[in-house]
């Protein structure tokens, strides 16, 4: 393919304090031709390390992650953009089909497959219910993909055609151990228990119940988390206890008001 033809990609991430994770993450994406990195609230080096691979940066505080999102999706110059956060990386078969993809363009965008990692261990089946991911609209021209208002998993709103999910896998680290997985059950619910008392839309006492044993049976059965053991188990539990945390969560702040 002669160069004047090549279709260039931005990459937009958002960052709170990641240290420890984000110079692995911007390695892996020497395939784009622009990086926008939006620091949120960052009190770490994250912003010196953003620095060497970028000039964009923007920097400040939000508390609705759509916002933020939609923010650096704004500032992306090139048609094509992939939005990846600071504990995913990017292998080189996945960069490779990007580019390849981008230039057959099919569709307006893309699902990217997700291998997800607690430790060292992959964790292949029981993914969803807002509690990980296994796919997600991760390859997109920019004006097809807007971010919802909520604080902890926005709504995703989406136009333009779909295309077949790519075949390589991100690579996700969402967590070291299952300790790390409570502190995010516990940071999670504790965020959508601020959208519940804002909207007004948490649900009844007696659907958050029954949500525990349905997202449970999604997660374990549906999903297949069955087949991942103990961890399949614990993915399937946060995720049904998920909707009941937020709930009992805004239920117990709006009393304290009263």
């Amino acid at each position: 393919m002669l160069i004047q033809d090549k279709i260039k990609i931005s990459a937009v991430l958002n960052i709170h304090n990641e240290e420890k994770q984000l110079e692995d993450c911007l390695k892996s994406l020497n395939f784009v031709d622009e990086i926008i990195i939006v620091l949120d609230k960052c009190t770490d080096k994250s912003k010196n390390i953003a620095q060497k691979y970028t000039k964009k940066i923007f920097e400040g505080s939000w508390h609705i992650e759509g916002d933020r999102r939609n923010l650096a999706i704004s500032h992306a110059s090139n048609e094509w953009v992939f939005e990846i956060d600071a504990d995913e990386r990017v292998p080189k078969a996945l960069a490779e089909e990007i580019i390849k993809t981008v230039h057959i363009n099919h569709a307006d965008w893309y699902p990217v497959l997700v291998d997800n990692y607690i430790g060292g261990k992959l964790v292949k089946y029981g993914w969803g219910a807002y509690f990980g991911r296994s796919a997600y609209p991760g390859l997109f021209k920019k004006n097809c993909k807007v971010w919802g208002k909520q604080r902890v998993h926005p709504q995703i709103n989406l136009s333009g055609k779909k295309g077949a999910p790519l075949k390589n896998s991100i690579i996700h680290f969402i967590d070291n151990d299952i300790s790390g997985l409570i502190k995010k059950l516990d940071s999670y619910s504790s965020a959508r228990a601020k959208d519940i008392l804002e909207n007004s839309d948490g649900g009844s006492f007696f659907k958050n119940i029954t949500r525990i044993f349905s997202r449970f049976w999604k997660c374990f059965i549906l999903r297949k988390g069955y087949k991942e053991g103990k961890y399949g188990f614990i993915i399937a539990l946060f995720a049904g206890l998920y909707p009941i945390l937020s709930y009992l969560k805004a239920f117990l702040d709006e009393n304290k008001k009263k």
